[in-house]
């Protein structure tokens, strides 16, 4: 208590002091020293409602990443915390009132049972020996835990005063006109039954009670809360504050009151300071759920529950020497980068493709029954089972997009040993800036886009110390599907040249950087101007996004618009040039159309910052200036002029990018054919090995 005292205690007690000078009465300065300590902590409330905001508008991606890996918490944490440090959002700032009130409690605590220190300023002989003598007077050197309120208890009686007439008529005075009361309750006191300071810790709970009432209404993050959380730390503050209000003098449960009734006050005035409405979309949020969504969601659930434990005994039921091929898909929209290889293998083989989902609506499903044939067996399996199931899968190979096999939950089978695991790409681009270190690690065989991912790879495997894979020149489907759609697409007939702006959405991106100088410097110059922003940043700001759109209202419909509908890339493959950032659109875009691309110079998106150790420059930034230019985010004003050169050399470029285009992706129009027969031929000898 004496360390308290020294390091809380001290302090305060000069604030408490400040206090007791200005009013003069014990209990206003408990209600101004309450005040104050509010307003000293303002900008630290202001720093904790700017992160509470954070919180909020990041609560859709952070549910996104805890459906994405569940069951893996480590991969969860580490998400979360890249998603945290993007936003700059602190965790730990929402416990900072919290951890600061502790100490203004214990230290309140100390001024009010050292009195004759805090109040009166006394030096410590004098009060040492003030103690001595009340415990002479009372015959005990047992004074308790506040000898000091012992002393002026005593002091003020007049049966014991006189037994303090050894000291100075001044000194005593002083002590005797302390009064401690506050509307006829002696606040120096701790209360019990039968007194009158029993009302102190009642009031307690009453105001904890309505902090919480105002919080779930008011409070960004307390609003967030289900119903029944709310409820639970309602009942939860009521009794806290309540039994708090009984252990400590009554002084301090004023405090406490005092504290609760100005943190309404102060929650008003937060969001007057820093308004949530302004940066969080409230309308456009999901509405809780009501009773009966609720118990048809868990219905749902459970549904879902049954097909997956359904769909895994059809899969383990299945003899192991007849799961000859596993591909793996984390969702619908990944069949895509294996249909070609599929289709090889169902046109020229009579392998069975074990094909297992994440995706209880992929798309596999209704695939498979339009066959009807039974060569392609698909099953959904969660997340949450996701792990478990690797660890059990049994096969002669196994495809799959999914980078970071074995660096997280998702480990290779302990039941089948010498199962081979094939990587199969989902974007056209390098492997070591944009996938984490060793991400291709625990694959077997990596079947390329094009012979430039070769060097890449191996460098990695000399400075990981890893084995050497095998590298199989497979091509990219994807790219032969968008070709084959851009030739049968009729072109649009217009007077303007159309500029497509097709951000991503990482951070730093386009639209969050310098979206406003480059329309500033676009429109009006002649350029049919369309802005076109990746779905997922629709989906995760779209409050930011709206706000764009509707400050450029008076533009649209002439030489501005704004396409938030995706369910057609149409627009991208027709327009003239495309401004971009890091997104893989881009090089989707001028590989299919062969024209040129405005990179702008925005932050890029690097998942493996040890990528500059080796030797071989990351296909996304040496193309930049090969498919088209860049442009720096200072430097907007630039932009029309830089589109117009690009535009009047259209012809160069179409030369151009066909060359590079050619140079970097293998195999075009029989991606398929090389992946195939690759899956087939391993099958083949692993049959031919066990007959």
């Amino acid at each position: 208590m004496q360390l308290i005292n020294t390091v809380l205690g001290v302090p305060l007690g000069y604030l408490m002091y400040a206090c007791y000078w200005l009013t003069r009465n014990y209990g206003l300065t408990i209600i101004l020293f309450t005040l104050l300590s509010k307003v000293i902590l303002l900008p630290v409330s202001v720093m904790v409602q700017k992160n509470s905001i954070k919180m909020v508008k990041l609560q859709p991606e952070i549910n996104a990443i805890r459906e994405r890996y569940a069951g893996n918490r480590d991969r969860i944490a580490e998400e979360q915390i890249k998603l945290y440090d993007g936003e700059h959002y602190s965790p730990a700032l929402g416990c900072l009132p919290m951890l600061l009130q502790l100490p203004l409690v214990l230290g309140l605590i100390s001024v009010v049972y050292n009195p004759l220190q805090h109040l009166l300023h006394l030096d410590g002989a004098t009060i040492e020996a003030l103690v001595r003598q009340a415990g002479t007077a009372l015959g005990t050197t047992e004074l308790g835990s506040s000898p000091q309120m012992v002393v002026i208890r005593l002091v003020h009686d007049a049966a014991t005063a006189g037994s303090f007439s050894g000291f100075a008529p001044e000194l005593l005075g002083r002590i005797a006109a302390l009064n401690l009361d506050f509307l006829g309750l002696n606040l120096s006191v701790t209360p019990v039954f039968g007194s009158a300071t029993l009302i102190v810790p009642a009031i307690a709970g009453l105001s904890a009670w309505l902090l919480c009432v105002v919080q779930d209404h008011a409070n960004v993050l307390q609003r967030e809360q289900s119903r029944g959380s709310q409820i639970g730390m309602t009942a939860f503050m009521i009794a806290f504050s309540t039994y708090f209000g009984f252990i400590v003098p009554a002084g301090v449960g004023v405090y406490w009151i005092c504290s609760n009734l100005f943190a309404i006050l102060q929650l008003f005035i937060l969001n007057k300071i820093y308004d949530p409405r302004r940066f969080i979309d409230y309308a456009s949020r999901p509405k809780p759920l009501t009773k009966e969504q609720l118990a048809r969601k868990k219905a749902e659930e459970g549904a879902l529950r049954e097909r997956e434990k359904a769909d895994l005994k059809r899969f383990y039921d299945v003899e192991n020497w007849k799961k000859e091929l596993v591909i793996y898909s984390e969702k619908s929209g990944f069949y895509k980068y294996f249909s070609d290889i599929m289709d090889e293998l169902l046109a020229h083989t009579d392998i069975v493709i074990h094909y297992v989902t994440s995706d209880p609506e992929d798309q596999i499903f209704e695939l498979a029954k339009g066959r009807g044939d039974g060569r392609i067996v698909p099953y959904y399996v969660g997340n949450e089972k996701l792990a478990g199931f690797f660890l059990r899968v049994d096969a002669d190979v196994m495809l799959m997009t999914m980078p970071d096999l074995g660096q997280f939950h998702l480990k290779r089978s302990m039941a089948r040993k010498d199962m081979e695991y094939v990587y199969c790409f989902h974007y056209p681009l390098s492997t070591h800036m944009v996938l984490r270190r060793r991400a291709l690690s625990d694959y077997d065989t990596i079947l390329l886009v094009g012979d430039f991912q070769r060097e890449e790879i191996r460098q990695a495997e000399r400075l990981d110390g890893t084995p050497e894979k095998k590298l199989i020149t497979c091509g990219y489907g994807l790219l032969e599907h968008l070709s084959a759609r851009y030739k049968a697409m009729e072109q649009e007939q217009r007077g303007h040249k159309k500029v497509l702006i097709a951000p991503s959405w990482q951070p730093d991106n386009i639209l969050d950087s310098c979206i406003r100088p480059m329309l500033e410097s676009l429109l009006g110059q002649g350029f049919q101007v369309v802005v076109r922003p990746h779905p997922e940043y629709v989906k995760r700001y779209g409050a930011r996004m709206q706000k764009l759109v509707e400050s450029y209202r008076d533009y649209q419909g002439g030489d501005l618009s704004f396409e938030l509908d995706f369910s057609s890339d149409h627009s991208l493959y027709d327009s003239d040039v495309v401004i971009s950032d890091w997104s893989g659109t881009a090089y989707e875009f001028a590989f299919i159309t062969k024209k040129p691309v405005l990179f702008v110079d925005t932050p890029p998106k690097v998942n493996n910052e040890d990528y500059g150790l080796l030797t071989v420059e990351p296909l996304e930034i040496s193309l930049r200036d090969q498919i088209g230019r860049r442009v720096a985010m200072a430097d907007m004003a630039a932009v029309p002029q830089m589109l117009r050169e690009l535009l009047e050399n259209g012809a160069d470029w179409e030369r151009r990018i066909t060359d590079i285009f050619d140079r970097t992706i293998a195999n075009f129009g029989h991606s398929g054919e090389a992946g195939g027969k690759y899956v087939a031929d391993t099958i083949r000898k692993k049959r031919e090995k066990r007959q």
